[in-house]
Formats: structure tokens, sequence, C-alpha cells
């Protein structure tokens, strides 16, 4: 079965992290919500108090596919800050999947992941991808083993490219119709 880590820090974007765990559930895929700090509850940036699956410190990320990096600030901030993080990031990046929204890919340019690569962010935050590598505002960027969002308006595309990439197209057309998304707005 494949598997996901969803990494949770103090001020975490609340919807880019929850609906990645959620869709990716929703999608057959095992995944876990792992907080980065020294206990499992972490709070979100919109100060939503959330308990994780477990810590960083409580599972072995070699049982695992794919890392997601949500953004929020300074929940990003708290994710470079942690060097186990950053470890991890190259790690993924060189031999599995990464996946990191909004503020969360400015992480993979710091970390130089991205040279060669297309990838976007939010707005501001490309300053730390090298040249060439910014792909536009408002959307979603697969490029090999790396997906990268904009922002939290992206962040349902971005869980179900996620998807797409762990569990292919059948598990996204079954959580498009169980969320009843069809695209139109009324």
């Amino acid at each position: 079965m494949p598997s996901a880590v969803v990494l949770a820090a103090d001020g975490f974007e609340t919807i880019e992290c929850l609906t990645v765990v959620d869709v990716l559930r929703r999608g057959g895929v095992r995944t876990l919500l792992v907080s980065v700090m020294s206990t499992r509850d972490v709070v979100s940036a919109q100060q939503v108090s959330v308990t994780c699956d477990c810590t960083l410190d409580e599972i072995d990320m070699d049982d695992f596919d794919y890392l997601v990096l949500p953004g929020g600030m300074p929940g990003t901030t708290h994710l470079r800050a942690d060097e186990r993080v950053c470890e991890l990031v190259r790690a993924f990046a060189a031999t599995r999947h990464v996946a990191a929204i909004c503020a969360a890919p400015s992480i993979l340019g710091e970390l130089g992941v991205l040279d060669g690569r297309r990838a976007t962010c939010f707005p501001g935050f490309e300053k730390t991808f090298p040249a060439g590598v910014f792909a536009g505002p408002k959307t979603v960027v697969v490029d090999g083993n790396i997906i990268t969002a904009s922002a939290m308006g992206q962040a349902l595309p971005f869980a179900l490219a996620v998807l797409g990439d762990i569990a292919g197209e059948v598990a996204v057309e079954k959580v498009r119709e169980g969320i009843q998304l069809d695209g139109s707005v009324a």
C-alpha cells in the first residue's frame, strides 16, 4: 500500500495540511499526520488545535513513499529550522517523492532540490528558487517526483495531484466522485 507522511509544525496552514490528509486517506493511501514538535499536539496559523498521529521521533520514515510539507507561517519557518526535516527533504527528493505547498516550496529551493526543475509557491517565496524554476502563481506544478502548489486556494487540486501520483487516476476519480467535485460553479 502506498504511504505518505504529512509534517505539521506550529503555525501550519490548516486547509493545506488537513486537505492533503483527508484526500489521501479517502483515496486509500496510508497517511500519517506527523508533528515535528516535541508533542503530538500542534496549533495552526489560524489557531486550530490538532493532535497528530505521532511525532517525527516515533516513526520510521523508511516505511513511507511520500513526504508532504504544508505551508503557513510560522509553520514553514519551523519546518525549515528542523534539521531532521531538512535531511528528510533531501533524501525524499533524491529517491522518493516530495510535495510542498504555499511557503513550504521555499524550503526545497533553499535546500537545492529544485535545481533544473519547475515549481511554484506563494508569491514572494520564489526568491529562494534558482533562476528559471518559478512556473508562475495560482497553480499546481508536477515535475518528476516533486509536486508544488502556490497557496491555500490550490489545496484541493494539490491534494488530488499528490493522490494521482501515489495511487493513480482511478483513486483520484473515486475521490472526485465521493466529494462531488465536478468543477462547475452555480
